[in-house]
């Protein structure tokens, strides 16, 4: 089935450069110059891929990736910002906001499309991976993790999971008793491709224990190691 893939971008020269590459190699492309128009039509034509600058008009980028991820029918969407801000904030503030990939300014067509494969291909893997792996419901104790429509309840209540948080709970939960470094779980969360810190994972363990609440014990550090999800409550 043809891929779509919603392009984001301000600056029209960027925009008709990624959507002739794009379109060249069989993928069928839509663009939007603002944040508010790209929030409008990926609701509606609901894209294999967004690729998102940050800085632009209105709603910015980050905005733009925030609101697609609290919208559950946007869940399977990947996300990758394409942006000259370079700064680790904002890499790690990207990839808590749930985005697949960040890639800096300026980056060849022939590169980008390299991502954007590796991307579609890491995502059929990682489903072929989750159907055998584990159920598409853990109930671990009052937790209770849906990986069929990204959903977390918590003692009965649902709580909002961006997207690497969800995946890397999930992971983790079904998982259970057994660690993983650092390297590890970013290598299975985010990718070979995906050139993040070791930091981003604790980051976005310490946001899911946050979640989690009372529960939050239920991730252990192991010194010198890594992460676990611990057998008992």
């Amino acid at each position: 089935m043809q891929k779509t893939i919603l392009v984001v971008d301000d600056e029209q020269d960027i925009v008709d450069l990624i959507s002739y590459n794009l379109s060249k190699e069989g993928y069928e492309v839509a663009t939007a110059s603002n944040g508010t128009d790209a929030v409008e039509l990926a609701q509606r034509m609901r894209p294999d891929l967004v690729i998102l600058d940050i800085m632009m008009p209105g709603l910015d980028g980050f905005e733009v990736c925030r609101t697609l991820r609290q919208d559950p029918s946007m869940q399977s969407t990947a996300i990758v910002f394409l942006t000259a801000k370079a700064g680790e904030i904002d890499q790690i503030l990207g990839l808590e906001l749930g985005a697949d990939d960040y890639i800096q300014k300026p980056i060849s067509p022939r590169v980008l499309l390299a991502r954007v494969k590796t991307i579609f291909r890491r995502g059929s893997d990682r489903v072929r991976t989750e159907t055998v792996a584990a159920p598409e419901v853990l109930r671990i104790g009052t937790i209770e993790v849906n990986r069929q429509n990204y959903t977390v309840k918590i003692d009965g209540k649902e709580t909002f999971f961006p997207k690497k948080e969800f995946e890397l709970l999930a992971f983790l939960a079904s998982n259970r008793g057994k660690v993983f470094s650092r390297e590890a779980l970013l290598r299975r969360i985010w990718g070979e491709s995906v050139y993040v810190i070791d930091r981003t994972v604790d980051v976005h363990v310490s946001k899911v224990r946050e979640k989690l609440g009372k529960h939050g014990n239920r991730i252990e550090t192991v010194k010198g190691a890594g992460y676990r999800f611990s057998e008992q409550g």
